[in-house]
C-alpha cells in the first residue's frame, strides 16, 4: 500500500510540476502544452463530477475573477481594436486565466485523490517539491550533456533561442524570470509554512524545509535572479515577527533561526567547495549572485541586468499611449508585417519593464484593471482562508515588485489555493502530509 502512494506521490509532483513550469512535448502540435492538457482533463473531471452529484455549482470566486479578466481582456481587445494592430497577446488574458486555473484544478484533484483530501500545506509541500526538483534537473543538465540533450529532445524549450546569446540555467520548463518569480513565491510560502507556529513541526520538518529553502535559493538564483525577491520578503518578514515576538510569549522562533543557522554551516562550505573545484558552478554562481560579488570585489553592489534596466524606462510621450497604449506587447517586428514605427532589437519601445509594457500595450486604464483583478485574486483567497491573509499579502508584494522588473504575473501561484474546497481543508493542525 505504501509502496503505491510512494508511486502516486512522484506522479503528483510531476503533474504538479506540468501545471507550474508547463512545457510543449515535441511529439504534439505546436502550442499544445502541458497547462493546457491539464486543463482541458478539467473540464472530463468537472464533467465526471456532474454525472455523480447530478448537479453543477458555479463558483462565486470564480465567475467574479472571470469578469474581471474578461475586462482585462477587453481592454486589450479596444487597444489592438483602436490602433489597428495585430498582437492579442492580452486581448485573451481571460482565456490564459481560465487554463491557469483549469491546471491547478487537476493538479490538486490528483493530490486529493492520493492522498484523500488537500490541504494548503499539501500544496505547498508539492510546489516545494516542484521547485527543488527543477533547481536539480537545471544543474544536472548543465553537468551532463547527454541529459541535457535528452530532456531537450522530448520538451521544446523557449530557453534554447537565447543559447549564443545568454546562457542561462534551465529546467523542464522553467526558465528566465518565470521560473525566477516562482520560486520567490515558493520561498514566501515556505517562510510563512515555517512561522505558523500552529502547525507543530518535528525536527526533520524543520531540516527538510531549511535544506529546500537554501538550495532553491541558491539554485534558483542561479537559473533566474529574480528569485532573490523571495528571499528578501521571507527574511523580512521573519525579521519583523522575530522581533515582534518580544511583544507576543506564544510566538518564539529562536528554534527556526537555530535550525536555520545549522543549515548554512553545512550548506555554505558545500557552495564555497563547489566554486572552487568546479568551473560551471563558479560561473553560474557568479551569474546568480554577481551583485555579491561586486560588492566584495569593486565595492558596489550592482548587477549588470539592473544597469540595463535603468534603460528600459522609456516614459510614453504621446497622451493616447498613457490612456490607450499603443496596441503592442511584443516586438511589433515579429507580429505585424504592417509595422512602420521605431524598430528596436528587443521589447516594443525596447523596454522589459513590466508597468511599462503594459502601459505601452493598453494603456494606464489597463494596468489599473490588471492590478485590480490581481488585488481582487488575493482578496478571494483571504476571504476563503483568513488565517493565511499574510502568506496572500506577501504573494501580491511580490507579483507587484517583479512588474517592476518583468511582465509576468504569478495568477498560478493563487490558482491552486482557489481551487481548494472549504469541506477539504480542515485547519493548520496538520503539516505531515508527504
Amino acid at each position: 500500500m505504501k509502496l503505491f502512494k510512494g508511486i502516486g506521490i512522484i506522479l503528483c509532483v510531476f503533474i504538479t510540476s506540468m501545471f507550474f513550469f508547463p512545457f510543449e512535448f515535441r511529439a504534439l502540435p505546436e502550442g499544445m502544452n502541458t497547462k493546457k492538457l491539464m486543463a482541458a482533463a478539467a473540464l472530463v473531471i468537472l464533467l465526471w463530477k456532474m454525472v455523480q452529484k447530478h448537479e453543477l455549482k458555479m463558483n462565486r470566486d470564480f465567475l467574479y475573477l472571470s469578469i474581471l479578466a474578461g475586462l482585462v481582456s477587453f481592454c486589450g481587445v479596444l487597444s489592438v481594436t483602436y490602433n489597428s494592430t495585430d498582437d492579442y497577446t492580452y486581448a485573451t488574458y481571460i482565456t490564459s486565466c481560465w487554463v491557469w486555473w483549469g491546471a491547478a484544478y487537476t493538479a490538486c484533484q490528483a493530490i486529493k485523490w492520493v492522498h484523500g483530501r488537500i490541504t494548503w500545506v499539501h500544496v505547498v509541500n508539492y510546489l516545494t517539491a516542484v521547485s527543488v526538483f527543477q533547481c536539480f534537473l537545471a544543474l544536472a543538465m548543465d553537468q551532463n550533456k547527454p541529459l541535457k540533450q535528452f530532456v531537450n529532445s522530448i520538451a521544446l524549450q523557449e530557453d534554447l533561442v537565447f543559447q549564443g546569446n545568454v546562457r542561462r540555467l534551465y529546467g523542464l520548463g522553467a526558465e528566465l524570470d518565470v521560473a525566477g518569480s516562482r520560486f520567490a513565491a515558493v520561498l514566501i510560502m515556505i517562510v510563512f509554512v515555517l512561522t505558523t507556529t500552529k502547525i507543530q513541526k518535528r525536527w526533520y520538518e524543520y531540516l527538510i524545509y531549511l535544506l529546500a529553502f537554501v538550495f532553491i535559493t541558491i539554485a534558483g538564483n542561479m537559473i533566474a535572479r529574480t528569485t532573490l525577491l523571495g528571499l528578501i520578503i521571507g527574511f523580512a518578514y521573519l525579521g519583523f515577527l522575530t522581533i515582534r515576538q518580544k511583544k507576543d510569549a506564544e510566538q518564539n522562533f529562536s528554534r527556526l533561526w537555530k535550525w536555520l543557522l545549522g543549515v548554512l554551516v553545512v550548506a555554505i562550505p558545500l557552495a564555497v567547495y563547489s566554486y572552487n573545484t568546479n568551473p560551471q558552478i563558479r560561473k553560474n554562481m557568479r551569474f546568480g549572485f554577481e551583485g555579491f560579488f561586486n560588492y566584495f570585489e569593486k565595492g558596489k553592489f550592482t548587477y549588470d541586468s539592473n544597469e540595463t534596466l535603468k534603460t528600459m524606462y522609456v516614459w510614453p510621450k504621446h497622451i493616447k499611449t498613457w490612456v490607450v497604449g499603443d496596441g503592442y506587447f511584443n516586438n511589433p517586428v515579429a507580429v505585424d508585417p504592417h509595422y512602420t514605427g521605431e524598430i528596436t532589437g528587443g521589447y516594443y519601445m525596447n523596454t522589459d519593464v513590466g508597468y511599462l509594457r503594459f502601459i505601452y500595450y493598453f494603456g494606464v486604464i489597463g494596468l489599473l484593471f490588471f492590478s485590480f483583478y490581481f488585488m481582487e485574486v488575493g482578496r478571494a483567497c483571504i476571504h476563503r482562508f483568513p488565517e493565511w491573509k499574510v502568506m496572500f499579502l506577501l504573494l501580491l508584494l511580490l507579483h507587484f515588485s517583479v512588474w517592476a522588473k518583468v511582465s509576468t504575473d504569478i495568477f498560478l501561484c493563487f490558482a491552486p489555493f482557489l481551487c481548494l474546497d472549504s469541506e477539504d481543508e480542515t485547519g493548520l493542525s496538520d503539516c505531515r502530509n508527504i
